[in-house]
Order: structure tokens, then C-alpha cells, then sequence
């Protein structure tokens, strides 16, 4: 069932005006990535708002949206929380809730050494079954999860099946794709200063781990396509240029800030901003929604009457 290729959408968490998780919006966005070729979902990531999360609500959301998915797309969640334990304990509540795999990160904030890392993931993914990855994000995170750590990880977990990256070395890509001989598929992130999309496809990396499919999921799916032929390769490369300046526009804050400001543009559930995010607002709203009707994806994707 799990498609590691394409277009893999990290979703925002749509909240109700009364701070609630609206689960009915999620269904609104959930079919929108269905419609439009999206190949996996990644839930309770960076742009969910996860850290603003209570842990009832984490829980409650995977429920709900393995029941609204229905298996008709695979989705992971994010299992990372302050501990190793903890990362374990919410692993294995996805698992025994039907979720069709989980990603790890390292623990924030405690800056741990590659021998503790691969100590924390080992642990992790031994625990459950399902097929893990893991989400090697540095600048969030203070740490690099280095090739030879995800190479030794590769050959002890067969349920190891995705890196997603989003650092900018395209030296760290290299080495993976090296190392592990595609065993684990690496899904780039798709923020415009790393700029790793094309290199990530043209190492071999399988497709995108991306926020840009939110908003234009159907050209996401396009450009995140691998590249088995030189046709897509060029076509890849011509789109992902062509919404290059979307991409930078969305990432002009941290995630999932200027997200939520598109699709409310567009009359989709994003929803507010938990605190501390300030809602997007003033002139940098005005251009936002200026780009994407010049763009064409207000026509296309608007729901608004």
C-alpha cells in the first residue's frame, strides 16, 4: 500500500474559530490530496503545529484521520516526542490504530551525540512493525543524523523505509543514496535556500516530502515524480522552476504559518495559528494572494463562491 515515490504533503492542523481540531476541515484536505495524485500524507509534523498539541489531541487525530483516510492513502504520523520512551509509546498507539507507518526525529532540544541517535531510532523502530522513517532536520532539531547512522539503521530494520531530508547538503543525499543502494528512499524537503528537490531526484531519491502540495498538489505530484526517463526529468525540472517563487513565498515564515494564510486565501480549512504563531496579515497577505491569483492557482484550486 505505501507508495515511497511522488508527492509525500505534510498537513497543516486545521483548527474550528473555537480552538478545536476540525477534523471536518482535515476531510476537506484529505480527499483535495487524493483528487490531485498526492502519493502519501504526513501528519503531526512541523507544519501540524505538533509541539502545540496536547497529547489527547495527537491521539485523537490519528484516529480520526486513519478513519477519514479510510486507506485509500497511505499515511504516516509523526511519532517524535521529548524521549526515546515517549517517541515508542505514541509509535506503537499509531501502529495499534492502523496507521500505516511513523516517522521519527531526534528528541528536540537535548543536542545528542550520532551514537545516542542511532541508540534513540534503534530502540524506535525495533518497537513496532510498521514502516518507519526517519525526518533529518537540523536546523529544527540542533542535530544531523549522518549516512553511516542511517546506513547502520538501513541494514539492522527492514521497516526502515524513508529518509526524509531537509538539510542542504547535497553531499548528505550522495552518501545515503551510496550507503543504503535505495533501501530507504530519500523524500527531500522542498524549502527554496536548500534548493534540494532536483539534486534528491537526480541522485536517485524517490520523490518529495513536501508543505508546497497543500496548495498546488496536482503540480507537486508533477514535479516530485522520480526521474526514470529523460522526458521526466526535463518536465520536472520545467515545473519545479516555474513554481519556484510559489515555494519561496510560502516558506517566508516558518511553516505552517504562510500555509494557513494560502489556503484560507483559496477558502480551504487552514484555520488560525496556535501561540505563539502570529496569523499572516498586512502587505505580505495582499502579495501572497496577488502571486497566487497571477499564478493561476486561485482559478484552479479556489473553493470560494
Amino acid at each position: 500500500m505505501v507508495n515511497l515515490s511522488g508527492s509525500f504533503v505534510a498537513l497543516p492542523t486545521p483548527f474550528t474559530p473555537d480552538d478545536k481540531i476540525d477534523f471536518d476541515g482535515f476531510g476537506v484536505l484529505i480527499e483535495r490530496q487524493i483528487k490531485y495524485g498526492t502519493s502519501m500524507l504526513f501528519v503531526l509534523g512541523s507544519a501540524g503545529e505538533v509541539t502545540l498539541l496536547t497529547l489527547e489531541e495527537k491521539k485523537s487525530i490519528v484516529r480520526e484521520v486513519i478513519k477519514i483516510a479510510a486507506g485509500r492513502i497511505p499515511v504516516f504520523f509523526s511519532a517524535s516526542s521529548a524521549t526515546t520512551d515517549q517517541s515508542i509509546e505514541f509509535a506503537r498507539y499509531c501502529e495499534s490504530e492502523g496507521a500505516d507507518g511513523v516517522i521519527f526525529t531526534v528528541p528536540p532540544y537535548v543536542l545528542i551525540p550520532q551514537t545516542a541517535a542511532f541508540a534513540h531510532f534503534d530502540a524506535c523502530m525495533s518497537a513496532v512493525s510498521i514502516p518507519c522513517g526517519i525526518y533529518n532536520n537540523p536546523s529544527r532539531l540542533g542535530v544531523l543524523v549522518e549516512p553511516e547512522t542511517i546506513k547502520r539503521l538501513s541494514d539492522l530494520h527492514p521497516n526502515f523505509v524513508v529518509d526524509k531530508e531537509a538539510q542542504g547538503s547535497v553531499e548528505q543525499l550522495v552518501q545515503v543514496q551510496r550507503l543504503c543502494g535505495g533501501k530507504v528512499k530519500i523524500m527531500c524537503c522542498d524549502f527554496p535556500k536548500y534548493s534540494i528537490v532536483l539534486p534528491t531526484l537526480a541522485v536517485g531519491g524517490t520523490g518529495t516530502a513536501n508543505i508546497g502540495g497543500n496548495i498546488i498538489p496536482e503540480e507537486a505530484a508533477f514535479y516530485s515524480r522520480p526521474w526514470t526517463s529523460t522526458e521526466i526529468m526535463e518536465s520536472s525540472r520545467a515545473e519545479y522552476f516555474k513554481w519556484f517563487p510559489l515555494l519561496q513565498q510560502l516558506y517566508t515564515f516558518s511553516n505552517p504559518i504562510v500555509i494557513k494564510a494560502a489556503l484560507n486565501i483559496l477558502g480551504l480549512p487552514g484555520g488560525h495559528l496556535r501561540r505563539p504563531y502570529q496569523d499572516y496579515t498586512g502587505r505580505r497577505l495582499e502579495d501572497l494572494e496577488k502571486m497566487l491569483g497571477e499564478m493561476g492557482v486561485i482559478d484552479k484550486y479556489s473553493v470560494r463562491k
